[in-house]
């Protein structure tokens, strides 16, 4: 799998997405800089990593969302290439076009930063073959504006065609209340675009593919990647 991440200025998770990559693959991604206006030939996966690009001025992701390199990432998606953002990625999808909606603040105004447990809602995807359908899965969060939120129309939308791929739950996989860190429509923690190459979510599966680190349950995604 050639994979290439790409980072913006203030990005600070691409090491973490680099790390997960090669020990999922065993070949090592490309870091592609945000200035950049082609991927390196051949890519089959781009990867938006975490932190806080251009400083989170204006809106998370909205600068990103139109670097030079985008026009790239689109036409990639658009070729049907697989597109994985992870956290301040997700928001830089939405602002970018590759995917509906948008992260607002989360319900408290409160960063949030912890383990958290998602339930996997299907199984049937190039990022989730590694899993069961409506397997409980914890990896980490940390984020300020993860409250996901879309119009009635889109939600029902993603809602009719499959396209939520992670919810937030608890340890028993009840979603709702407490269960939800940040007041996520639907408790929502990642989207599919309408032909599923494209992933936004906002926990950190990159962060929990060592049992060192608190447990493996996040490697399982890259697993699904490398096997697509």
């Amino acid at each position: 799998m050639k994979a290439a991440v790409v980072l913006f200025p203030g990005s600070n998770r691409e090491g973490d997405a680099v790390r997960a990559i090669e020990a999922a693959s065993g070949y090592k991604p490309t870091i592609v800089w945000h200035a950049e206006h082609e991927l390196p030939a051949g890519t089959d996966l781009v990867v938006l990593p975490g932190g806080f690009s251009y400083g989170d001025y204006l809106r998370c992701g909205a600068i990103a969302g139109r670097a030079a390199i985008m026009d790239a990432v689109r036409a990639h998606a658009a070729r049907g290439g697989l597109v994985l953002g992870i956290c301040n990625g997700f928001q830089i999808l939405c602002e970018g076009g590759l995917l509906p909606g948008v992260l607002m603040r989360n319900k408290d105004m409160r960063f949030v930063c912890k383990m958290q447990h998602l339930r996997v809602e299907r199984a049937d995807t190039a990022y989730t073959s590694a899993y069961k359908d409506g397997q409980i899965i914890k990896v980490a969060i940390a984020h300020g504006e993860g409250n996901y939120e879309a119009d009635e129309a889109t939600i029902a939308r993603l809602e009719g065609e499959g396209r939520v791929a992670f919810r937030y739950c608890d340890a028993n996989g009840v979603i709702g209340g407490l269960a939800n860190p940040n007041g996520s429509t639907h408790d929502i923690a990642g989207i599919y675009s309408d032909k599923r190459n494209v992933l936004g979510l906002m926990p950190h599966p990159e962060n929990l593919i060592d049992p060192l680190v608190g447990g493996i349950d996040g490697f399982g995604l890259f697993k699904s990647l490398v096997a697509a």
